[in-house]
């Protein structure tokens, strides 16, 4: 099973969605998506981005 920890990492580093959304060109829907454990699936371009941003790995 796979698990998104967004929510967490966003809170974390006391991001909102529209800071995530900026900083990475992921559109806020996607991210609201992930954050909330909505999303029934994933682009592998958002992970990387995300990835990317957070310094972390899949």
């Amino acid at each position: 099973m796979i698990k998104c920890h967004l929510s967490r990492m966003m809170g974390e580093r006391k991001l909102k969605v529209a800071d995530v959304a900026r900083a990475t060109g992921v559109h806020r829907n996607t991210i609201s998506a992930l954050y909330y454990e909505r999303a029934s699936r994933i682009d592998i371009g958002v992970i990387d981005a995300l990835c990317e941003f957070f310094e972390c790995k899949v």
